[in-house]
Parts: C-alpha cells; structure tokens; sequence
C-alpha cells in the first residue's frame, strides 16, 4: 500500500510559537514522530530546530493542533507545552547540529498521527534511490507565521537539492535546496514524495522517506539568496537517542534575543544563515 506521505506529514506538522509582547510573536515549525521507549512503551516526540526553541524566551510555548469536527470541518486548537523549568531547558538538543526533541503528551489524533522513526532517511537511503542533486523535495512549514487556512494546517512548498554530494551524511551533515526560506519555516520538514525510481539502477522499491529538517537559509553579505539548508536526517534520529541517554545529552544554549541570527558551517564561500524563526507580527 502507497504511503501518501504529504497527507500524513501535513497532519504531523504544527506550527510552534511564543508571544513576545506588543503583538509580536516568534514562530517555528515542529513535527511529531512515534520513538518508544526502550522498553517498548509508545511516545511521541515533537522535533524541531534547536533554535526555535532557545528564541523563545519564556517556559512555556504553544504547539498549534487541529481538532476535525463531526461534520468533516476542522478548527485550530492550539495547546501549550512546558519548555523550561526553573530556567533550565527540557528539551534534548544535538551536541552539533540545529535540532532538538522533547517528548510530549500528545491529544489522540496527533498521537496517532506521528510519523514513523523508520520514515526517516538512513545513511544508505540516498544512495539506495540514486537520489541526488536536481531531485525535488517537499517542505512543510508556517512562513512568516502564516498556515494554509484558518485550522492551522502548514504550507507545502517544493525545491530542488542544490548541492553534491550528499553522502556520506558524516562528512556531509547538510545540503542545500533551491527554496526560499522564510521566518517561520525552521524545524518543518524535508521530504521526497515518490518517483524515486525513475533512474536506471536505483532501486524498484518506492518509499518516500524524510530527508532531513529546514534549519536555515543562505545569506551572502546581507542578501538572501533564496537558498535553504537541510539538516540530514541522521542526526534527527541521534538527537532522538540522546532522549534515552541523558549523559550524552548536551545542555540546551542560553536564550539569544530574537534579533541574533545562527552562523552557518563554512560553505566554501563566505556564506552566513540566519536563524529562520524570528519575531512576526500577529
């Protein structure tokens, strides 16, 4: 059976936000994945960029869910989650890398609606579709705060891998996407949707899989260039394990004001990204 992966993607994503005062607000993008714990319980885990979380400065942020109605209709029905205790960061952040998991208690739905941990990209997926630069990918998100329609569902984007190569994923933790990043957009997710067979070769299997996670855009002095960078989804699944390892876990940065922006690792060029989720108005 087909995965129709934009669908279930659509329904796992949400919008993660914190007021900042004066009508202003900053806004990420976050999914939900299924991780059990070692012990076979069931848990969902939200993940998003590391720097969506450290620009919300208070301990509380607001994790935008959907509520169908019986007549087929849906409604926003946000709800909030604790993200700081006592000035200490609850969520698990990647020693290296922009991303971050906290584990959550999910409404039902959402619960079920959780992308499976094997939907993401291994270190062979790459290599197993002949996937590679020129490919499309699809992006999920809430640019500049905005949602689809008023039940809060995310915009879905496409672009096309803009750099080679892209394995191994050690020695290349990050590729580009021709894709206009907006604020808004970090955390949400990049993934293929099919047709992943197409080159002589490649594998007769066809599985869509999540490539990675949105976590920046590429500026060169001071002028976008309509360029995004993807996280690979090698290390979503090692910041997942460090939720079962808390000594491995690195403590979360101190909270920067919404005006700084992330560096980017050097590109070859003199390359910088701003941190994506920033303060948008209401």
């Amino acid at each position: 059976m087909a995965v129709d992966m934009s669908v279930d993607l659509i329904q796992a994503t949400v919008q993660l936000e914190q007021p900042l005062g004066n009508g202003m607000r900053t806004v990420g993008t976050g999914f939900l994945i299924q991780d059990p714990t070692p012990d076979g319980k069931a848990r969902v885990v939200l993940v998003t960029a590391n720097h969506v979380f450290e620009k919300m400065p208070g301990d509380k942020a607001t994790i935008g869910y959907r509520i169908e109605n019986a007549d087929g209709s849906w409604r926003f029905a946000p709800e909030t989650i604790t993200i700081r205790k006592a000035g200490h960061a609850l969520w698990t952040h990647h020693g290296d890398r922009d991303v971050a998991a906290i584990t959550i208690t999910a409404p039902e739905a959402f619960a079920k609606a959780a992308i499976p941990l094997n939907w993401l990209a291994g270190d062979d997926t790459f290599n197993k579709y002949q996937f590679g630069p020129g490919d499309e990918l699809m992006a999920l998100g809430f640019p500049q705060g905005l949602s689809s329609n008023p039940a809060g569902f995310p915009i879905l984007r496409s672009g096309r891998v803009a750099s080679y190569p892209l394995t191994p994923s050690k020695a290349f933790p990050t590729f580009l996407l021709d894709f206009n990043v907006f604020p808004g957009n970090s955390g949400g997710p990049v993934y293929t949707a099919g047709n992943l067979h197409r080159r002589d070769g490649a594998s007769a299997e066809d599985q869509p899989f999540v490539a990675g996670m949105l976590t920046q855009e590429v500026e060169l002095n001071s002028q976008t260039l309509q360029i995004g960078i993807v996280t690979q989804a090698r290390y979503i699944r090692e910041t997942l394990s460090l939720l079962d390892d808390p000594k491995g876990a690195h403590p979360a940065a101190p909270v920067p004001q919404a005006t700084q922006t992330a560096a980017a690792e050097p590109l070859g060029v003199p390359v910088a990204a701003t941190a994506d989720s920033v303060a948008v108005a209401r």
